[in-house]
């Protein structure tokens, strides 16, 4: 089947038959059809963003140039800043150890089923134990 929709009539002429081709992915517990590109609508990117995770990666790449800018001396200083408990500013700050493959895949909306918040928490110290422990492909 080719990757474009097509519409045919069935041989005696009385049935119209439409086939599009589309893809059901499994997203945060939840199957998603996802479009063929070209298509009118929401996009791909749109409709399978966890943005939850997008806009924590976000925060915690941001907080790291604050910090080596010099705009605070100190993770406490910073937390104090934000009205946020020191320790949990620091965990999120571990989210930028993560390999840039990773980060990439996430902010697209590949990530794999299941990746959390909590998951990522516990960041193995070399970018390919991070690959096989939450199930990215090797590079």
């Amino acid at each position: 089947m080719s990757q474009e929709a097509r519409a045919t009539l069935t041989a005696d002429g009385d049935c119209l038959v439409v086939q599009v081709p589309l893809q059901i992915k499994r997203r945060r517990g939840r199957k998603e059809i996802i479009a063929p590109s070209g298509t009118e609508g929401a996009t791909a990117d749109e409709t399978r963003t966890n943005r939850g995770l997008a806009v924590t990666l976000a925060r915690a790449h941001r907080w790291r140039e604050l910090l080596e800018a010099g705009r605070y001396a100190t993770i406490r200083e910073l937390a104090a800043d934000l009205g946020l408990d020191n320790s949990y500013v620091a965990r999120l700050l571990r989210l930028t150890l993560l390999a840039p493959d990773i980060v990439e895949t996430i902010m697209e909306g590949d990530e794999p089923d299941g990746l959390s918040l909590a998951r990522l928490f516990d960041i193995p110290p070399y970018w390919p134990e991070q690959r096989r422990k939450w199930g990215f492909p090797s590079r």
